[in-house]
């Protein structure tokens, strides 16, 4: 036993043969997008809390809430809620024990991304 021929051989084969598949990304996306969401959260919070603490606070929170930077953190934060949203509808089609096949799965994920963006662009245009 002490004389063991060591085999030379990587630690990970799966990795060279191994490709990302839609279900995995948008799990990932899922987990993403809702630690995302803090930013989203605090930059809406902070723009509230100077409401109500000065005017002068308030004026510099909304310049920032309402400049090219607020405006992509708010969309970029409004789409991961309806992505969020809509993932977490998918995982309760999970738990049911439906759409757990693969062809299914892939569909679902299209159907997630496809959603989250379509239902951004109604928000935005409706709010406008």
């Amino acid at each position: 036993m002490a004389n063991a021929k060591q085999v030379e051989r990587p630690l990970s084969p799966h990795l060279q043969i191994y490709r990302w598949q839609l279900p995995m990304i948008t799990s990932i996306l899922t987990r993403v997008t809702g630690h995302a969401l803090i930013f989203g959260g605090l930059m809406v919070y902070w723009w509230l809390f100077c409401a109500a603490v000065s005017d002068e606070y308030f004026q510099i929170a909304n310049a920032v809430a309402t400049s090219w930077f607020g405006d992509i953190v708010l969309t970029g934060s409004l789409w991961a809620v309806w992505y969020h949203y809509l993932a977490g509808l998918r995982h309760l089609v999970f738990d049911a024990g439906h759409g757990l096949d693969v062809p299914t799965a892939t569909k679902l994920g299209w159907g997630l991304i496809i959603g989250s963006v379509v239902l951004t662009v109604i928000t935005i245009l409706v709010v406008q």
